[in-house]
């Protein structure tokens, strides 16, 4: 009997990961959110199957939500999150102390049938966002970098705040207390969330400090899973605290300050498997979603899941863009407006509502059916129009050349596939020399044509070949990597040798945060143009990417230094730019282009004797910049 379980379990995994599969492949050629694609699909093929699909809400939180949550942490540094942690903050405490009360305020008055009580569990139960398919949609499109952290770092914190307001909301419905208790409440949420902190800071730090001493790349991988998943079983279990918060922390700590400990082989292995692990909870928690809500039950609430909609929407609007205006930093409106629509929810409302107490009664199924709703319809609709909108409010820079990059390319394959296919039928004899002859002119003009247009966009927008430059980096470091494995597998390379040269290659794979191309053919030949002029830039960190990516495009190398202060507290940095005779021009429009719009200048030099030479100051977007001129420019 319980080797026929087994199986039956084995058959069913199996079964979910070859449906996912296959959701992938379709999504991607659809062009769908993948995360959409599994929702919309396990709803198709509920009706169809006799599958049961029958998981509690702890299953979920305990084995799926874990990973999720470590790994979105795990990536998220320090800095870039203290830049905003103000505003992460007011929306993940607040922000859930706001929506749980005002859904279940607003609740309780459109349906006379619920009480206040009942309404605050499903407040607090869909307080809590889950913007995995917003979050991989801005690091597709290339949206901020600041926006994707205020999303992903509100969704880290409210995750868990919102899993200890609904366990005190709900044991104040059990209870059937008429009115809550604040001053317990907030000792009790104190208590919790930060027991759940506590915990995680110090299990972070432990894992991390052990990391360092070991140098093992597979037991370093299998200690931040024992974290993981460790964090929330002795914060739940041991200390009854909040175990989603203690894997956040794990997550923030161990991601800064565990990989200075970590040679680059431990780095890309860690990588590459917190990817895959988050991807496969991902897969089967949207999934769930889709084969667990009950359609019919929805229907039969189908008014008061409307009215459910319109209270999370109405609330979340006054939440963002009430809470952005007691923010010291300026929050743009269009940011306001994507987060606002980008708060979906997904996984912990999903656990939550499973897991409501039959003590319930018939309020179970209410406010199951409110909770299916509410996240079939932010997956859904929200979802599938979160990329018009970022895309309507222009948060997408080079959208329209961006597209006219990949038809260019599109085309230029295609008319070089044809080229040789017409070439391999002469060379086999299928072709006749006369028919040769006329046709290969037509096909090599075709593609000196489609060359040229492709060479002049991106001269005009040099960061639109930034992900190509990207992936051919990436491509030639994993050639070189399987090669010496092969060299290593045949016995002509020694083991310590081996190690040391697969290290290096691991270190330029890892380095996520250097733009694409550093000082690769950087290095000036002897027949290169001469160096006339050395450009001190002033920049904003967020830009330095693609202004390094558009330089290197040009084969200009940077020195990239980091600077103090900042506009508006903006992180600056200063880039050292050697000027190739002739490129100046091509240079400052590479800076026009990629820097954000924020003040210009122009001075005039001074005319005043000075031991150094004078800095022509000139006008750039975004960007500070001085020209020296150079009289001897030497490669070290």
């Amino acid at each position: 009997m319980e080797q026929t379980s087994f199986v039956e379990v084995e058959i069913a995994v199996i079964g979910l990961l070859v449906l996912a599969i296959f959701v992938g492949i379709v999504t991607k050629r659809l062009r769908v959110p993948y995360t959409v694609g599994l929702v919309l699909f396990g709803l198709a093929i509920t009706p169809l199957t006799h599958w049961q699909v029958d998981l509690g809400g702890e299953v979920i939180l305990a084995l799926l939500v874990p990973p999720l949550v470590f790994e979105a942490a795990f990536h998220i540094k320090f800095e870039q999150l203290l830049r905003d942690l103000g505003l992460i903050l007011l929306l993940a405490v607040p922000g859930v102390l706001l929506t749980t009360w005002m859904v279940g305020w607003l609740l309780s008055v459109s349906m006379p049938g619920l009480s206040l009580p009942l309404a605050l569990v499903f407040g607090a139960l869909v307080s809590a966002t889950d913007p995995v398919a917003v979050v991989a949609l801005f690091r597709a499109l290339g949206a901020p970098k600041r926006l994707q952290i205020l999303l992903e770092g509100e969704s880290l914190f409210n995750d868990g705040t919102a899993i200890v307001v609904f366990n005190l909301v709900l044991a104040q419905a059990l209870a059937g207390q008429g009115s809550l208790d604040l001053g317990t409440a907030v000792v009790q949420f104190i208590e919790v969330a930060g027991g759940g902190l506590f915990i995680g800071l110090a299990l972070g730090l432990l894992v991390s400090a052990v990391i360092h001493r070991v140098d093992d790349h597979l037991i370093e991988t299998t200690l931040t899973t024992v974290l993981a998943y460790g964090a929330y079983l002795v914060a739940e279990h041991f200390f009854h605290v909040s175990g989603v918060l203690a894997v956040v922390m794990a997550g923030l700590v161990n991601g800064n300050v565990g990989p200075k400990g970590m040679s680059p082989t431990t780095r890309l292995t860690l990588l590459n498997f917190w990817e895959y692990a988050a991807f496969l909870a991902n897969t089967f928690v949207f999934l769930l979603i889709g084969l667990q809500v009950d359609l019919p039950l929805m229907w039969a609430h189908r008014w008061e899941v409307l009215q459910a909609i319109a209270a999370v929407l109405l609330t979340r609007f006054l939440l963002v863009f009430g809470l952005s205006l007691f923010y010291r930093r300026a929050l743009p409106v269009r940011w306001a407006a994507v987060l606002f629509w980008g708060g979906l929810r997904g996984a912990i409302s999903l656990a939550l509502a499973l897991g409501l107490p039959y003590e319930l009664g018939p309020a179970r199924g209410t406010l199951q059916a409110l909770a299916f709703g509410v996240v079939l319809f932010t997956l859904l609709v929200q979802g599938l129009t979160i990329q018009p909108l970022i895309r309507y409010l222009g948060l997408v820079g080079h959208a329209e050349e961006e597209e006219e990059f990949l038809r260019l390319r599109g085309r230029l394959h295609a008319a070089r596939a044809a080229f040789e296919r017409i070439r391999s039928l002469y060379e086999r004899g299928l072709l006749t020399e006369a028919t040769y002859r006329v046709i290969r002119p037509v096909l090599e003009q075709r593609q000196h044509r489609l060359q040229r247009a492709l060479e002049e966009l991106l001269n005009r927008n040099p960061t639109l070949g930034m992900e190509e430059l990207h992936l051919a980096q990436q491509e030639a470091l994993q050639a070189q990597r399987m090669a010496l494995h092969d060299l290593f597998i045949a016995g002509l390379v020694p083991e310590d040798v081996y190690a040391t040269l697969i290290s290096e290659l691991d270190q330029a794979l890892v380095e996520q945060d250097v733009p694409p191309w550093p000082g690769w053919g950087l290095r000036r030949g002897e027949h290169e143009p001469p160096i006339v002029a050395l450009l001190n830039v002033v920049v904003q960190e967020d830009d330095l990417p693609k202004v390094i990516a558009g330089l290197a495009a040009l084969g200009v190398p940077v020195i990239d230094l980091e600077a103090q202060g900042g506009f508006m507290q903006r992180r600056r940095r200063v880039l050292l730019i050697p000027v190739p005779q002739g490129q100046l021009d091509d240079i400052i429009h590479v800076l026009k282009t990629t820097c954000k719009e924020r003040m210009d200048w122009a001075w005039r030099p001074w005319r005043a004797a000075l031991p150094l030479p004078i800095p022509r100051r000139v006008t750039v977007g975004g960007a500070n910049v001085f020209i020296f001129p150079v009289e001897r420019y030497e490669e070290v």
